[in-house]
């Protein structure tokens, strides 16, 4: 008997060794070993949940076109373009080749069709399209693609074209583009177009088109409603993915995964480990109004300033989320012209003196300039006051 114990006894601690619990910090070792670089953020807060060199440049394939459709977006948002206006297809729109809607030379399509085109089917002859429409060339688009890396403090990211195919010196990482995937989510209307599995375009003619979504995670991961795909031979399989469960939003990115299969199981892994391990906490919906700034030699003397996207807190699973201070800082010296959006503040939301999240304060809507004969009768009934 005491042989045998002797024998069960050293079996039994090896087996207990093997079958420790694994830690947080190695199931995060094994959620993207693959890529060669991925990151995790929340996006409300921006909290980093996951991070594998995301510093590093790559070529981010068809991803660029998660900064195509920020543009497009805000260019909807500010009335410059319409989702039922046309687009004709230049002859250089629609010699691109890739993935495509395959466009003709002269087509005409709506805004709402190309940016279908665009989200679905990561078209490349309707990027090239609406940003012929928007900025009149793909150079001046391009132009304002970087331009726009530049104000959200992106600073490894280079765009040469508008749909990612292969170029010498167009980059970004996987930090740059959950910043520009956390900007695009602020326009939520983006999610009805990249959340469709399948659609259709030319539906009433011969030549109707069906388009299937390249992110398969849409139709076979819960919560998943975006946002693009890409692959070349030089950059391999990319994505960037958000998914919304119970409240939270995360967004996901892999850069160079090997197969497409490997780089939606990586993708699955993060999101499966910000969904058992975080929670977030609503505190502002996007368009809430938390304070009057001032606007200096303006049309309107005040505008509110509003939340521009959803203000929450981020805890462990089950932690409570308490004794928090919320600041807002508004901009005390604003002058006109300001555009409806424009940041004109900021919400910090501190514990113990640390900040946990900060948001910006847009305005609500724009100011014009005031007019000569505005600031005379305010000047006017300054001095009639005085007196």
């Amino acid at each position: 008997m005491k042989k045998l114990a002797g024998i069960f006894f050293p079996f039994l601690l090896i087996f207990s060794l093997t079958i420790q619990p694994v830690s947080a910090e190695e199931k995060q070792k094994e959620l993207s070993e693959d890529s060669r670089s991925a990151i995790l953020i929340e996006r409300d807060t921006g909290k980093v949940l996951y991070d594998k060199n995301s510093d590093e440049k790559l070529p981010p394939a068809s991803m660029t076109k998660v900064m195509t459709m920020l543009l497009i977006m805000e260019a909807l948002d500010s009335g410059q373009i319409s989702m039922k206006e046309k687009v004709r297809a230049s002859d250089y729109a629609a010699s691109m080749g890739g993935s495509q809607i395959f466009l003709e030379p002269g087509e005409e399509m709506t805004v709402k069709e190309m940016l279908l085109g665009i989200a679905i089917a990561s078209a490349n002859d309707a990027s090239v399209a609406m940003a012929e429409k928007i900025s009149g060339s793909e150079e001046a688009f391009v132009a304002k693609m970087n331009e726009r890396a530049k104000e959200l403090g992106l600073k490894n990211t280079k765009f040469q074209n508008t749909t990612g195919l292969t170029a010498k010196g167009h980059y970004s990482t996987a930090h740059d583009m959950a910043v520009m995937a956390k900007e695009l989510l602020k326009h939520e209307q983006i999610t009805d177009f990249t959340k469709l599995y399948e659609s259709y375009l030319r539906e009433d003619s011969k030549k109707k088109f069906w388009l299937v979504n390249t992110n398969k995670l849409v139709r076979f991961y819960p919560g998943v409603d975006g946002l693009k795909t890409g692959f070349t031979s030089e950059a391999k399989y990319c994505l960037t993915v958000t998914a919304k469960k119970d409240g939270m939003r995360v967004i996901a990115v892999v850069f160079g995964a090997p197969t497409s299969k490997s780089r939606n199981d990586q993708i699955a892994k993060m999101l499966d480990y910000a969904f058992s391990q975080y929670a977030t906490h609503p505190l502002y919906k996007k368009g809430e109004n938390l304070g009057k700034v001032k606007v200096s030699k303006g049309n309107i003397k005040e505008i509110h300033a509003e939340t521009g996207e959803p203000v929450s807190l981020l805890t462990k699973k089950g932690d409570k989320a308490e004794d928090f201070t919320t600041e807002v800082k508004l901009d005390k010296n604003l002058k006109a012209p300001v555009k409806k959006g424009e940041k004109v503040g900021k919400i910090v939301i501190q514990k113990d003196g640390k900040k946990l999240a900060e948001s910006t304060l847009v305005a609500e809507k724009t100011v014009k300039k005031a007019s000569w004969w505005q600031l005379y009768k305010r000047s006017f009934g300054l001095f009639t006051q005085s007196k």
